[in-house]
């Protein structure tokens, strides 16, 4: 996943942990990914995962492949979002050639390029002023960017999961994944071309186990979303969305239009 998330629903994101909360949560999210994959051998590398053609060597090199683009973003590198995309038709082409950056190579040597990037986006928000505008896709808070970076570290580690025969663990960082879905709601319908029912409003109400109800919008909203918390952000990450959307109840026109549409990168 290359595109990027668009700002927001309405005129301010969801409020939430600021961006030394999601930096912390960043971390902690690539070091599940790093955990996930510390069992796995040469063989394993070839594993198929749900992205079509995608073996477990390829979700690696696009992850790595990636979080180098994303550093050099934050920090003008030349190898910026914009800059690598330069060579290729499209953002699809640019994915696929990142994700193949991982033939040939072995297990150690994977591990390495991957902790290697993970450790430079890192470095590269640490060190972003706070008024820093992250220029990926329509351009982004570090904050928004930070949970970006997060939402693809956790989609992709889903994948992984499934491919390792890994059961899903819904954790504490997900929650940026939902609050993402959230936020880009409106960019996601209007990039769907789905009219927007006027004088609509939202609000998520998600059963998040032992992290409690995670709830995103007004109160007093005309619609509602309830459901688990893996259920939406599998929906907003299209990992088994269908059968996920079956898990969210609805009320109003809105709310079904998010469950049919949401999607945190666009």
């Amino acid at each position: 996943m290359t595109d990027a998330p668009a700002d927001a629903l309405a005129a301010t994101p969801t409020a939430g942990p600021g961006r030394d909360t999601a930096l912390r949560d960043l971390r902690r999210q690539f070091h599940a990914v790093r955990a996930l994959l510390a069992g796995v051998g040469e063989r394993e590398l070839d594993l198929l995962t749900p992205a079509e053609g995608w073996a477990v060597r390829h979700q690696i090199g696009h992850l790595a492949d990636t979080e180098e683009v994303a550093a050099d973003t934050v920090t003008a590198g030349p190898r910026t979002f914009a800059e690598a995309l330069r060579p290729y038709p499209d953002a699809e082409a640019f994915t696929a050639a990142g994700a193949h950056r991982a033939d040939g190579r072995g297990r150690d040597e994977l591990l390495a390029w991957l902790i290697r990037a993970q450790e430079a986006t890192l470095a590269a928000l640490a060190g972003a002023g706070e008024r820093t505008r992250v220029p990926w896709g329509l351009g982004l808070s570090v904050r928004a960017f930070t949970q970006a970076r997060l939402m693809e570290s956790w989609a992709h580690g889903w994948d992984l999961g499934r491919a390792l025969g890994v059961p899903d663990r819904l954790t504490a960082e997900a929650w940026h994944v939902a609050s993402l879905g959230y936020d880009t709601l409106r960019f996601a319908l209007v990039r769907a071309r789905v009219r927007i029912p006027p004088g609509r409003t939202l609000r998520l109400d998600l059963e998040a186990g032992p992290f409690g109800r995670w709830t995103f919008g007004p109160e007093d909203a005309t619609d509602v979303v309830v459901g688990p918390a893996d259920a939406w952000v599998r929906t907003v990450t299209r990992r088994s969305a269908e059968r996920a959307r079956e898990r969210l109840r609805t009320d109003g026109p809105l709310a079904r239009l998010a469950v049919a549409h949401a999607k945190a990168y666009l």
